[in-house]
C-alpha cells in the first residue's frame, strides 16, 4: 500500500503515459473478456499482534464479505540487501508469522471464509516497494535468496492450509522490470509447492508492465486509481473519473484473455479520498460521506464490469469494538461506507 506523499511527482509523471494508452483502447465484443466465477468479496485484514479471537471473523461475515486476504508483512531496510520476516524468534506480531499467519487461515476457513495469502513487504522510512533498488549483483543475490525464502515460505502455508488464491508478491515495480530471471524461477517454485491459483499485485499504474500474467490465474491490480481534483466530488465527478481506467482494463483483460481481480481497493474518509487514493493525508478533514459515495460508484460502475473477478477492501482491523473507529483513515468499520459494503456484497 503507497502511503508516502514523496510518492506523488513520480505518479504524476506516470498519469501521462497511462492516460494516453487508456484513453485510446477499445475492445471489439468479440474479443472481450467474460469472468465466469462468482465474484470475489473481501477485505484486506491487518495482521495483529496477538492471536486471534474466534470472534474477529464475526463482523467481516456481518458485512457480507466471502474473501479475507492475510497479509504477512516482511520488512527490509532501504539500500540494504537483507531480508526479515516471521520466521525470526523475535518477531513482535504474531499474525505476520508462518505459524500465526496458518491459524489466522485455519480460523477464517472454520467461519466458512475463503482466503488469498499475500505476503508484502515494508521498507524502513516508508519507501514505496516499487521503487526498491539495490546498487551491486552481490546485494541482489542476497536479497533474492532471502527474498525467495519468504515467498516460498508462505507457499508452503497457502498449500498446507488449502488457501483459495496465493498472492506472489505485492507492488515490486522496478524488482519486475529490471530482474526478469527471478520472477521466471520464482512462479514455477511456487506452483511446485502451491496447487491453488496464484496471481500478483501491481500497483494501478503498472499493472501493463508485467510480463508474467500468462503465468497467473488474476490480473492482480492494487486499484487507487485518481478519479477527482475535488475536495468532495459528486457521484456523477467520480463516476466519469472511472472511465479512462474502465476502457483500459476491459481492454487489457481482454489483451491476456484473464480475468482482473482488485486484490487492493478503497478510500479514506477524508475530503480529497479520490484525487490520490493511494496517499494517506492524515492532515484532512474527515469526510466520511464521500468514502460512501466513493464505494456507492465503485459498485455500481465497476463490479458490474464482466471482466472483473471482485476485489478486497483496504483495509479490516481485527477486534475493533463496536462503535470504535479504527486509526487508519482507510477502513470503512464503524462508518457509511460499512453499510454500502454490506449492502453491495451482500447481492
Amino acid at each position: 500500500m503507497i502511503k508516502k506523499i514523496a510518492y506523488s511527482y513520480f505518479i504524476l509523471c506516470q498519469l501521462t503515459i497511462w492516460g494516453l494508452f487508456s484513453g485510446c483502447t477499445t475492445t471489439s465484443k468479440a474479443n472481450r473478456f467474460q469472468f465466469k466465477g462468482e465474484k470475489i468479496k473481501g477485505v484486506s485484514l491487518v495482521a495483529p499482534r496477538e492471536p486471534l479471537a474466534d470472534s474477529t471473523y464475526l463482523p467481516v461475515k456481518n458485512v457480507k464479505a466471502e474473501w479475507v486476504s492475510i497479509m504477512p508483512y516482511g520488512f527490509i531496510e532501504p539500500g540494504k540487501p537483507h531480508f526479515h520476516y516471521g520466521k525470526n524468534k523475535e518477531w513482535k506480531w504474531w499474525g505476520e508469522t508462518p505459524q500465526g499467519a496458518a491459524e489466522s487461515i485455519r480460523m477464517a476457513h472454520a467461519h466458512g471464509l475463503k482466503v488469498m495469502l499475500k505476503p508484502h513487504i515494508w521498507i524502513g522510512r516508508g519507501t514505496f516497494t516499487g521503487h526498491f533498488e539495490l546498487t551491486t549483483e552481490a546485494d541482489w543475490v542476497i536479497f533474492e535468496k532471502e527474498y525467495a525464502e519468504y515467498l516460498l515460505d508462505f507457499a508452503r502455508v497457502a498449500d498446507s492450509t488449502e488457501v483459495e488464491i496465493y498472492c506472489i508478491a505485492t507492488e515490486m515495480q522496478r524488482f519486475v522490470a529490471r530482474r526478469p530471471a527471478f520472477w521466471q524461477r520464482i512462479i514455477p517454485e511456487i506452483r511446485a509447492i502451491y496447487h491453488g491459483k496464484l496471481t500478483y499485485a501491481e500497483n494501478w499504474d503498472a499493472y501493463q508492465e508485467v510480463p508474467f500474467w500468462h503465468e497467473l490465474d488474476f490480473i492482480g491490480v492494487d486499484a487507487y486509481f485518481p478519479l477527482s481534483e475535488q475536495r468532495s466530488p459528486s457521484g456523477q465527478a467520480l463516476k466519469k473519473g472511472w472511465q479512462k481506467p474502465l476502457r483500459a482494463l476491459e481492454a487489457y483483460a481482454a489483451h491476456q484473455q484473464k480475468p482482473i481481480l482488485f486484490t487492493e481497493f478503497g478510500y479514506l474518509s477524508t475530503d480529497y479520498a479520490a484525487r490520490r487514493p493511494w496517499e494517506t493525508d492524515r492532515s484532512q478533514p474527515a469526510n466520511e460521506d464521500l468514502q460512501a459515495q466513493a464505494y456507492r460508484v465503485f459498485f455500481d460502475e465497476v463490479w458490474r464490469q464482466d471482466w472483473m473477478a471482485g476485489g478486497f477492501v483496504w483495509k479490516w482491523f481485527p477486534e475493533l469494538a463496536r462503535g470504535q473507529k479504527a486509526r487508519d483513515p482507510y477502513s470503512p468499520q464503524h462508518k457509511p461506507a460499512e453499510q454500502v459494503l454490506r449492502e453491495h456484497f451482500g447481492k
